[in-house]
Parts: C-alpha cells; sequence; structure tokens
C-alpha cells in the first residue's frame, strides 16, 4: 500500500511539472520599431524629451495584422508621441496587435532624458559662521529664522535647533542608538526627520521638540534627504528616485527619477527646496544638483570642491553634506560632515 503511494505521488508529480512546462508563451511574432537609439554595451533605447518618439511594429513573418495600439506605462499613446511632459527616466512601452483572430503584445523599456546639459555655477562666500565640528551633519534647514539640523552615525545622531550666527545650541535630543539619523524636514510646524535603515521617520513639534508620531517607508528602503515646497514633501532614497509623500499619511505617491542628458544620476542625498527647484547633494561628491521637481531634470550642477579646504582639517573629516536656504537674507548656507564652519553663499554662473 506505501509502494503504491509512493508511485501515485511521483505520477502525479510528473504530470504536473509536464503541464507546467506546456504553458510557456511562445515568442511574439512581432517586434517594436522607433526612432530611439540603443546603447550598445546596455541595449538600453533611450530618447531625449525634446524629440517626438515616433512607433511601429516590425512583422517579419507578414501575419494579417488587423489592428495595433501602443501604451507608455499603461496609458494609450499614437504612434507619434511629444515627450515634453513625460518625467525623465524608465517608461515601458508595449504594442497590442491583432492578427488572424490572435492578439500578442510586445514590450520594451525606454529612457527619456533631458535634452540639453546642465549649467554649471561656483559660489562666492558671503559669512561663515561656527559649526558643531563633531556633527555628522545629515539634514539642515531654517524654520523661523533658526536652523535645524539632523545628524548621523549610531550612538550620536541628534535633533537639533540651533544659532546659526553663533552655533549655540538652543534645542537638542538624542536618537537611540539603534538609528541612524538622517535628513529633516520641517512642514506646518511637524519636523520629520528620517533614519538610514531602520525603514522608519519620526515626527517632532518643532517648537518643543515633543516626538508626536512617526511613518514607515514604502517602496523606498531607505532614508536619505528631506525638503518640502510649503505643501509637498519630498525624500530620497539613495537612488536616482525622489519620492513624493502624502502629508497626511506619508505613504510614497509618486516618484520622479533624475537624468541628466546622458545619464541616469545616483546617490541623491540631502535636500532643499530653492525657489522652485531641489537642491540636493550627492554622496560623496562635493558638489550639489539643481534638479526640477516635475520631470528629474538636472538643470545645474554648483561646484563646492574649493569650500572643503577652507575647514579645519582632522582625521573625522568627511565630504559637504548639508544645504539650508535661508529665506529672510534669500541666501544658501551649506556645511559638511564633522565640518567646523558654515558657509553663507550665492551662487554665480560660471
Amino acid at each position: 500500500m506505501r509502494q503504491f503511494k509512493f508511485l501515485t505521488i511521483i505520477i502525479l508529480t510528473i504530470f504536473f511539472c509536464a503541464c507546467g512546462s506546456s504553458t510557456k508563451s511562445k515568442k511574439s511574432d512581432f517586434s517594436i520599431s522607433t526612432n530611439a537609439s540603443q546603447n550598445k554595451k546596455s541595449k538600453v533605447f533611450s530618447i531625449a524629451k525634446d524629440q517626438t518618439l515616433e512607433l511601429d511594429i516590425k512583422n517579419p513573418k507578414a501575419l494579417n495584422v488587423t489592428a495595433t495600439s501602443f501604451t507608455i506605462d499603461g496609458s494609450p499613446v499614437n504612434r507619434t508621441v511629444n515627450l515634453k511632459d513625460f518625467k525623465l527616466g524608465n517608461h515601458s512601452i508595449k504594442a497590442i496587435v491583432n492578427h488572424d483572430n490572435e492578439t500578442q503584445t510586445v514590450t520594451y523599456d525606454l529612457v527619456i532624458l533631458n535634452d540639453v546639459p546642465p549649467k554649471v555655477y561656483t559660489f562666492n562666500i558671503i559669512n561663515e559662521y561656527p559649526h558643531d565640528i563633531t556633527s555628522y551633519t545629515q539634514g539642515l534647514e531654517f524654520h523661523n529664522g533658526e536652523l535645524f539640523e539632523s545628524t548621523g552615525q549610531y550612538g550620536e545622531s541628534k535633533l537639533r535647533k540651533v544659532n546659526y550666527k553663533t552655533g549655540e545650541v538652543l534645542k537638542n535630543i538624542d536618537l537611540s542608538k539603534n538609528y541612524f539619523g538622517e535628513g529633516l524636514s520641517i512642514l506646518n510646524n511637524n519636523v520629520y526627520q528620517l533614519t538610514w535603515k531602520e525603514g522608519v521617520g519620526f515626527i517632532y513639534d518643532a517648537n518643543s521638540f515633543e516626538k508626536t508620531g512617526s511613518f514607515k517607508y514604502g517602496k523606498s528602503k531607505e532614508g536619505w534627504g528631506l525638503c518640502n515646497d510649503g505643501s509637498r514633501l519630498f525624500k530620497s532614497d539613495g537612488t536616482e528616485k525622489i519620492w513624493q509623500l502624502n502629508t497626511t499619511t506619508l505613504e510614497e505617491q509618486s516618484h520622479i527619477e533624475v537624468y541628466t542628458n546622458k545619464s541616469r544620476i545616483v546617490g541623491i542625498n540631502e535636500m532643499e527646496w530653492v525657489n522652485g527647484k531641489i537642491y540636493a547633494n550627492r554622496y560623496q561628491l562635493d558638489g550639489v544638483a539643481i534638479i526640477n521637481p516635475e520631470n528629474g531634470a538636472i538643470d545645474g550642477v554648483i561646484d563646492f570642491r574649493a569650500l572643503k579646504k577652507k575647514v579645519t582639517q582632522h582625521e573625522g573629516l568627511d565630504v559637504l553634506n548639508g544645504i539650508a536656504y535661508n529665506p529672510e537674507t534669500k541666501t544658501l548656507f551649506v556645511t559638511g560632515k564633522r565640518w567646523d564652519k558654515l558657509f553663507e553663499v550665492e551662487i554665480v554662473e560660471k
């Protein structure tokens, strides 16, 4: 009896495996034809946003096609597509082909690039102020004339409010040793502070620093930078993506992908909203990208490499990180990880 059951199991296993292998979908008889260019190494198709995308199908078997339609990211499009209103980055193109009472679909990935290279900017120093040399700066933002700062490293992370002119700490709380502090932003008198790999952000009252809540991340697995435009919150996660958060639930609603006219830009870190643009540090680089928040295009790059030489050189000195726009002075403030100076600067085009 046991032998019979054993043989039955083997026979059923073979049967189901055979059924599973018979359901493999056949290779499509069609492919998508387009005027987008293909990178020889990566095989990725790309096109600049100022071009018109042209779509067609290749039908090498000369099948009797009765209808063809196209979608981009699930939305129907014509065979010619004006790309100026599309976000930069990755998109999925699908062709639905009807022929001989049969329907086949073909998909391919397309990257939309910016149509112009970023402008290059430098800076002039207006003022220098003291900054805590022990602070591993992660987030920086002005609110009601005072500077809020979030710092990182396990066992050293904190949230603080300081008098930026003197460096005096006006209010401070330390995070638990289990959390690595990251970017912050203040909206509607709430301070939102990210943590790095812990998948959670914290909410505080901007006046009392009382913790009033927390929120979890979604598709963005890590927390890097935060900023806001007065009504929307934006979050970076160390990739090329910047996420827009629902200001009530803090859930990720949508995202942009940061691209130049040549490629994607990763390592988007601390961010600041400045006159309609997102200014963003790139991790391990002493520069700031100026990003269009609607489509992800890098409009400009600020070269801050010379600043690092103007601070006290020591063993723990690290990269530029920390951007804050002061609406009262209409100037930009920047510092770095374990820098002993905070610089007030004006930006000028090279």
